[in-house]
């Protein structure tokens, strides 16, 4: 990323006015990738041991410190872009900083030594287990580079008005983005100590909870979602370009919800080669060619090009269904 931040930004199709603004946020981001991934592990291992406080603890500080941050180097020290990037990658190593002396600190139901880190029989279950995984989520994540690039070619009010509506989001997507990762955790205890029926029940009950959440959700994006927009901007095209994809992303909330449960579910058996198929299959049969196909248009809308993403959830949720009812008849 610090090397090929500008070929990757000109690839994205970046408007030219923030180009170097784009290079330089790549750049500060890729150098503190270190931090992510240890807050990441950090927290997994957390919620493996059933502590869900304390990555909520973790990310509590992280919000606290980006907060500070942003107002200390956007608002202070004016230094735009890089003061965001430099925000954030502050506040992912004090949250590890931090994670890391309270673990030190707190009783834990195992030792860890320094002979214990090694290679052994488990890792080739790891790597089994996770490289699905991570394909899945590297694949999604290029998927929605894609996205950027096509909205970027309509010019900076509609790549500034997605950069906008991706703030909100992220946001929408935390609920069902938690499901996905407690729901995991707690099937694969459950199965681990053949309680099948409360891992089936856990996913339905996620799903309720989800969507119960989700529904107001969709209807705040959907109908106010100028409202949503003009919290991190005070640019009325931006905020109504922000609110015209909104518009269309809104019933993601809902559906999301179901499909992230249904793939909480399948992690937890570890059957993760099938997650990463349906997730390609999502990404590549649905949402990009939906979103390219809007974005040619005459008169592109953000709405329908949003409208891409709950689409293709829709088509997940149809393949989980399917694979549920096999993985029942395969259980009996």
């Amino acid at each position: 990323m610090l090397v090929l931040a500008r070929p990757f930004a000109l690839l994205m199709q970046a408007p030219e006015e923030a180009l170097d603004s784009t290079v330089l946020y790549v750049r500060i981001c890729g150098g503190g990738i270190f931090f992510i991934i240890a807050y990441n592990v950090i927290s997994s291992i957390s919620r493996g041991i059933g502590d869900s406080k304390m990555p909520l603890i973790f990310v509590g500080i992280a919000c606290v410190v980006n907060i500070v941050g942003d107002l200390l180097f956007i608002a202070v020290f004016k230094w735009d872009a890089a003061g965001a990037a430099l925000a954030t990658v502050m506040a992912q190593a004090v949250s590890v900083i931090l994670s890391i002396i309270i673990i030190r600190k707190r009783p834990s139901p195992f030792v860890m030594k320094k002979e214990y880190i090694r290679f052994n029989p488990e890792i080739k279950r790891f790597i089994r287990v996770g490289i699905p995984i991570a394909f899945q989520e590297i694949m999604t994540q290029l998927s929605f580079l894609a996205l950027c690039a096509f909205i970027n070619r309509l010019g900076l009010d509609a790549s500034s008005g997605y950069g906008v509506a991706n703030k909100i989001v992220s946001f929408v997507m935390l609920v069902p983005g938690s499901l996905m990762q407690s729901m995991a955790s707690f099937v694969a205890q459950n199965v681990g100590a053949g309680q099948e029926k409360r891992a089936r029940k856990a996913m339905v009950t996620g799903m309720f909870i989800g969507c119960g959440i989700g529904i107001f959700i969709t209807v705040l994006s959907f109908f106010r979602g100028d409202l949503l927009a003009a919290i991190f901007s005070n640019d009325a095209a931006v905020i109504a370009r922000a609110a015209q994809y909104l518009k269309g992303f809104a019933p993601e909330a809902i559906v999301t919800a179901i499909l992230f449960s249904f793939i909480g579910y399948y992690n937890g058996h570890s059957k993760t080669l099938f997650v990463m198929l349906q997730g390609l299959a999502q990404t590549f049969i649905v949402r990009l060619p939906m979103s390219y196909f809007m974005s040619i248009q005459p008169d592109a809308s953000l709405t329908m090009i949003g409208l891409a993403a709950p689409c293709a959830t829709i088509f997940g949720i149809v393949i989980n269904l399917i694979y549920f009812v096999k993985v029942s008849r395969e259980m009996k």
